[in-house]
């Protein structure tokens, strides 16, 4: 462990070394993580998203935990792709809130080559050019879509492995963590920043979640984001009688994620409507430095816009600026 604290970024950990740093004792880890979090980027500086729902609904992947599944008998009402204009009028406005990041999901098992995904493009390029990142969560990709979406103006793709190889036949049957892996490379192989992580509180163990972090951390590079989503236990899906996930299980997750993949961005994102400010603070401390803002995640509740600018205020966070690791010196894009 002394290793992590000096700043080694490995690709090489073995179960037993994940062990030892996720059950550690809780305040050990939290200063580990805070230490190493330190070392690798800004203290204070949480990068602030937005995620928006373009095509809701009407999934055919069968993923336990989702409300947009058709599988499901929930709430959700399907609906179509949304106009271009709906959707930039979105990203304007989550700019002027304070975002840099748009993230844009569409409940498709897969990108198909038609004209919906013509229109995806165009979005990306429009958003692209309001000085936004933009990332999309958009299903499974061949090589040649990711480079579309590259070409566009991509700058990251969210694709979550979701939980542990060993866990994953409980939750999904539609699609094979293989599928979720090969689209990982593809979005790599078009020089797309990767956006992966998972779920806690769909009834893992430990070991799964230890399982998990070790295959995010041991991949040839670390996923430029980590998102640690806590279940939001949905009314209508198999997993709607799953319990609220603990914050001592969301800090733990999160501190371990930091120590494994130092330089990455590990997000604090689904679930956090539950955790008090007080809460979140620790996850802060634990090494998380991004959020998603904004009343919705796709379909489920999130601290709203001015929450969020009361608790920054708070904690003394500023948000982080769009593209920070390719500005130079002076503030301009290299």
């Amino acid at each position: 462990m002394n290793t992590s604290i000096q700043g080694a970024i490995r690709h090489d950990w073995t179960r037993e070394e994940i062990e030892a740093i996720f059950h550690q004792p809780l305040l050990d880890l939290i200063f580990q993580a805070a230490t190493i979090h330190r070392q690798f980027h800004t203290p204070g500086e949480v990068q602030v998203c937005t995620l928006l729902s373009i095509k809701t609904g009407g999934c055919p992947e069968d993923c336990a935990y989702c409300s947009q599944s058709v599988h499901h008998h929930t709430a959700v009402k399907p609906q179509p792709l949304m106009h271009k204009e709906e959707v930039i009028a979105a990203a304007r406005k989550a700019k002027e809130n304070g975002s840099t990041r748009f993230c844009m999901g569409a409940a498709w098992r897969e990108v198909r080559n038609n004209r919906d995904f013509d229109r995806v493009l165009d979005m990306i390029h429009e958003i692209r050019e309001m000085g936004l990142e933009v990332c999309c969560t958009l299903g499974m990709l061949t090589e040649e879509q990711a480079k579309r979406l590259q070409q566009a103006g991509l700058y990251a793709y969210n694709h979550n492995l979701d939980t542990s190889a060993s866990y994953y036949g409980e939750i999904i049957h539609t699609r094979t963590y293989d599928d979720r892996l090969r689209t990982l490379e593809n979005v790599r192989k078009a020089g797309v920043s990767v956006c992966c992580g998972g779920i806690i509180g769909m009834g893992e163990s430990d070991a799964d979640r230890i399982e998990l972090l070790q295959t995010l951390a041991n991949m040839p590079e670390h996923p430029e984001s980590v998102p640690i989503n806590a279940l939001v236990a949905i009314e209508g899906t198999p997993l709607e009688n799953q319990p609220p996930v603990e914050i001592w299980d969301m800090v733990r997750m999160i501190a371990t994620a930091r120590i494994l993949m130092p330089q990455s961005m590990v997000r604090l994102s689904a679930g956090r409507l539950q955790y008090s400010p007080a809460e979140q603070a620790l996850c802060f401390l634990a090494g998380a430095n991004s959020i998603f803002s904004g009343e919705k995640l796709l379909t489920t509740p999130n601290p709203g816009v001015d929450a969020d600018r009361a608790l920054f205020e708070l904690l003394g966070l500023k948000p982080r600026p769009a593209f920070k690791d390719q500005l130079s010196p002076a503030g301009e894009l290299a």
